[in-house]
């Protein structure tokens, strides 16, 4: 049964072909401090442990995923730079596809996983944006990647869900990520970074809002999720801020070809 790993799944309008969820701690096999169902191989786990999670999580996805090697990068693949590929994993921060049954997946335990699908069902896209990789760009080249493989499509026509995070009460930050953000102009920046009284320098980000002012600037407007913090909940998320040496969760996606 699919309610042994607990999922979260998004709260979105898409398509009923249109499946996703979110895994949390529980369900695994992994021993403390990854305690269960941690599916990252790099994050100091047994492997043997890790490779059984993984064998969990498959058992309720139509297929195993296609897992990407996360750099905090901005780099998307793609079903043609997958094909030319010699092997997985391959080296990207963001998928896309419109291949049914293919399952899109992202790893995480602070950074923000984002989901996207286009309101017809046809074409979906996932994305790791932690800060480097939202200033950066990477949901504009996950946008970007989806119009290019189903032409027709505009940004009015694909839906988003924001999944866990670490929210805005937790991500201290420093003056060189607020920097990173000043190509987003002022009015963004005095929303999402607040001052931390008597710490110079030091700011609490809003990671969500930040991403819902990126996608709506490029002409999303459906945009739901944005409400975890994975720092503050840890009954049901790794928080690598929070324990430094833990898991990571993943959120998937796939175009089901199931009647």
């Amino acid at each position: 049964m699919i309610n042994a790993i607990n999922p979260i799944k998004p709260s979105w309008a898409v398509p009923s072909q249109i499946k996703s969820f979110c895994t949390t701690r529980a369900g695994g096999v992994s021993k403390s401090p990854f305690n269960s169902l941690n599916l990252g191989l790099n994050a100091g786990d047994d492997s043997a442990d890790v490779l059984r999670n993984r064998s969990i999580l498959s058992s309720h996805l139509p297929a195993e995923p296609l897992w990407l090697k996360q750099i905090h990068g901005i780099t998307v693949s793609t079903p043609a730079s997958r094909n030319a590929a010699a092997s997985e994993p391959f080296e990207a921060d963001a998928a896309v596809t419109n291949i049914p049954n293919q399952v899109l997946a992202i790893l995480t335990a602070d950074c923000m996983p984002v989901l996207f699908a286009s309101k017809s069902g046809g074409v979906i896209g996932a994305a790791h944006a932690g800060w480097r990789g939202l200033s950066g760009g990477v949901l504009e080249n996950t946008l970007q990647e989806m119009l290019a493989i189903s032409p027709g499509l505009s940004p009015k026509d694909i839906a988003v869900w924001m999944g866990p995070a670490i929210g805005p009460t937790a991500f201290e930050v420093g003056e060189d990520v607020l920097q990173a953000f000043a190509a987003h102009g002022p009015a963004i920046l005095s929303k999402a970074f607040r001052p931390i009284t008597g710490s110079s320098g030091k700011y609490l980000a809003d990671l969500y809002l930040l991403a819902r002012d990126r996608l709506r600037s490029l002409g999303i407007d459906q945009i739901d999720g944005g409400d975890f913090c994975t720092f503050n909940d840890f009954e049901n998320f790794f928080s690598y801020r929070r324990d430094k040496k833990t898991g990571r969760f993943a959120s998937l996606i796939w175009i089901s070809d199931a009647a």
